[in-house]
């Protein structure tokens, strides 16, 4: 499981002026069951994703299609983590360590 942290690296404006293309893109990775959850981070100063792969080199090609990078307009940091426990609705994501 990772972590997908934006920041952004322009004004607001500027990220507002992608923002369409960037839901959708979103909602593209929702329907491939990549994406589990999203949102704005509060100040909003770039967002959060959470998302399953195979491996970190997927997710990271993965981010590098989101129109916010090909605008220019935010930088992403990708943690990956072991989700050993979780809620009953993510259930099927848990991962034993050994």
């Amino acid at each position: 499981m990772f972590v997908l942290e934006l920041t952004y690296t322009a004004p607001v404006e500027d990220v507002d002026a992608v923002l369409e293309a960037h839901v959708a893109w979103l909602d593209e990775l929702y329907e491939k069951g990549v994406f589990l959850a999203s949102g704005r981070k509060n100040p909003r100063d770039g967002g959060v994703i959470l998302a399953v792969a195979e491996s970190r080199g997927q997710i990271e090609e993965i981010a590098a299609t989101d129109p916010f990078v090909g605008a220019g307009v935010c930088a992403y940091r990708i943690t990956e983590f072991v989700a050993t426990k979780t809620a009953p609705a993510l259930e099927r994501y848990r991962e034993t360590l050994g």
